[in-house]
């Protein structure tokens, strides 16, 4: 029985891992409709870059960074063993006749937890759209989750001998709000800083080329989720059960709250709001979806969708060009997500009765990891521009990225439409 359920759980989480890995295609289609037309295939470019390229450094060494345990950490709590398993060939074993005999439970573990480092990187593209090259991109995605997402997930994901220090601190962090969404948030709010903003950049500057699509890609990222938050729990029970139900419940409130605000503030709720309210809704319940009651769930989204609304705008006041309002979704809802535990998260909450404790623990974590993920990447970002360049020209900004960077167009036009296009 008991070799049943492991498998049963196994199964589970293999299933989970095909839902998040859909999740960055999700994110493709998602940024895609939300830039110019000339900007489409460098957008989507950069979400199949990160999971081409993640996936091969999670196999070989990234696991092993996040995962270690015991003597293979080489700072306890923060970072493991690059070598430890290696290409996790210690996850293969052999038969006595010399095939393999692999280890189901491990090497699902690791499937699953590779799919949260191909998105993480993916989501920090959305603040760089429109104007960065896709060679220096690639360089930023491998060097910065190589340095700061593999160290970040051991902080809060390793539950192995020793503890991640943020695990261990007794931060609640279920699905990765601290570790996928603020780590995101502030890289992109330091590569928008590093490469600058875009040629005109104003409000209205840029109108989403293909609403459609982003409704898509937000219809696959809330699809994905159940995976992303209930496959989490790695078993096949009550807590899974919890998190899928917030997974429904908050991103549902959320779209609501987002679309109240944008009808009161711009007077008319739009379908692009309905899917960034949906995505906030998904950001803010991931590091709760497993302590708070469905009640809480969507008193979360509905406060999310509505601040995150307002959110959006403070790159306009503040100067700073987050092209796709990664910032203001993802950064900031992962923010409002990770404290909400503090004040209502069942047996903890401040404002349920359980004593400042929690808030403060939710606090630390969350800063921690803005800090150094902020800096991290302003400091990768500004060394790529120096040496090789990171942004594309002004004139190729202009003509459009996709031909400039990837010599391909997102929609091949008619000659009479080109010039009617043109005119």
């Amino acid at each position: 029985m008991e070799q049943l359920t492991t498998n049963i759980n196994s199964l589970w989480l293999m299933v989970a891992a095909a839902l998040v890995l859909l999740m960055t295609p999700g994110v493709a289609f998602f940024y895609g409709g939300m830039v110019k037309a000339k900007s489409v295939i460098s957008m989507m470019m950069m979400s199949f870059g990160a999971i081409a390229l993640v996936a091969v450094l999670w196999v070989l060494y990234g696991y092993s960074m996040a995962f270690s345990t015991g003597s293979d950490w080489v700072i306890p709590g923060v970072v493991g063993n690059p070598f430890a398993h290696f290409g996790l060939i210690n996850f293969l074993g052999a038969g006595s006749d010399g095939t393999l005999d692999p280890d189901l439970s491990s090497l699902a573990f690791a499937g699953f937890q590779a799919t949260f480092a191909i998105i993480t990187v993916a989501l920090i593209s959305g603040a760089i759209a429109d104007r960065a090259k896709f060679g220096a991109w690639m360089i930023f995605a491998g060097v910065w989750v190589t340095f700061v997402y593999f160290p970040v997930a051991a902080w809060v994901f390793n539950l192995g001998e020793g503890n991640g220090w943020i695990q261990a601190l007794g931060v609640n962090d279920f699905a990765g709000g601290t570790a996928v969404h603020i780590n995101a948030g502030a890289a992109a709010l330091a590569l928008a800083i590093v490469l600058g903003r875009r040629v005109g950049f104003a409000k209205g500057m840029v109108r989403p080329h293909n609403v459609p699509l982003t409704l898509l890609g937000a219809a696959l990222l809330w699809f994905g989720w159940f995976g992303f938050n209930a496959g989490s729990e790695a078993a096949v029970d009550g807590v899974a059960a919890i998190a899928w139900i917030n997974t429904l419940a908050a991103p549902a409130a959320a779209t609501l709250g987002w679309l109240v605000v944008e009808k009161l503030k711009d007077g008319k709720p739009t379908a692009i709001g309905a899917a960034s309210g949906a995505v906030t809704g998904l950001v803010a319940i991931t590091p709760a979806c497993n302590i708070l009651t469905p009640f809480w769930g969507m008193v979360l989204g509905v406060v999310a969708g509505a601040v995150c609304a307002l959110a959006i705008d403070l790159k306009w006041k503040l100067g700073f060009d987050d092209s796709l309002d990664v910032v203001g979704v993802h950064f900031v809802g992962g923010w409002i997500g990770t404290l909400w535990i503090g004040l209502f998260g069942s047996g903890r909450g401040l404002l349920l009765g359980y004593g400042p404790e929690s808030l403060g623990q939710q606090f630390i974590g969350a800063a921690a990891v803005t800090v150094f993920s902020f800096f991290s990447a302003a400091l990768i970002g500004f060394v790529i521009q120096k040496t090789i360049g990171f942004r594309i020209t002004s004139e190729d900004e202009v003509a459009g990225v996709d031909t400039a960077v990837h010599g391909e167009e997102g929609y091949y036009l008619t000659e009479q439409e080109e010039l009617a296009t043109r005119a």
